[in-house]
């Protein structure tokens, strides 16, 4: 893919000036908390944010947040000692608890498959229930591999600064980001989520444009 020279400054200078806006983001939450400048995580965190990854499909945050507060330890094996019908019960307020019950599952067998050794996209892809936004999730945040995660958040800013159209699918999407921006898990770590916050307080679904840092270079003002 050839990028123009307006989408390699227009991606590096959203970056800069969202960091400068909002600072460091803390991505991924633990335990409901954020933790600024903190990339690296241990085992239990780790698997704090695949679960968290599942869990988020198709619903808000604090959801999330309540499901995994439901479960009284983050572990496989605390979750394999539960039955289907408790494991649903707990996770409930994340919706789609049925389905989201047969996910954790099956990540939960691919995980004990790894040994401790870090998973593959290509792996994740080929567990039931686990598409390119929740596989990329879990490696960058869980992990800290160097792929960007690309959301709705995503997508809609782009669209408005001229980045993108309707012809971009995901992969076009994370191309454009891993090939304008160094290759490194802190930046992509830090953009996503400076994109998700800046979605949040001005890119919504009905933009509040007054105030918005990227004002000048949205194609929408």
């Amino acid at each position: 893919m050839n990028h123009t020279k307006k989408a390699t400054k227009a991606v590096n200078k959203a970056y800069i000036i969202l960091k400068k806006a909002y600072g460091p983001q803390g991505w991924w939450p633990i335990g409901g908390e954020y933790h600024p400048k903190i990339y690296s995580l241990d085992e239990r965190d780790r698997y704090e944010v695949c679960l968290g990854a599942i869990l988020t499909q198709n619903t808000a945050w604090t959801n999330v947040v309540t499901a995994l507060s439901n479960l009284e330890r983050i572990s496989i094996g605390y979750i394999d000692r539960l039955s289907d019908s408790e494991l649903r019960k707990r996770i409930r307020p994340a919706g789609y608890f049925n389905q989201k019950t047969r996910k954790i599952r099956a990540y939960n067998t691919y995980h004990r498959k790894l040994g401790g050794n870090a998973p593959t996209r290509e792996g994740l892809l080929s567990v039931w229930g686990i598409g390119p936004e929740t596989a990329d999730s879990i490696l960058l945040y869980a992990f800290q591999k160097p792929t960007f995660v690309v959301d709705a958040y995503t997508r809609r800013l782009f669209n408005r600064m001229g980045l993108i159209d309707c012809g971009f699918n995901y992969d076009d999407i994370k191309k454009l980001v891993e090939d304008l921006l160094p290759r490194d898990h802190r930046t992509y770590n830090e953009f996503h989520a400076l994109i998700v916050e800046h979605s949040k307080r001005f890119c919504t679904k009905n933009p509040r444009c007054c105030g918005c840092p990227l004002n000048g270079m949205c194609e929408r003002i």
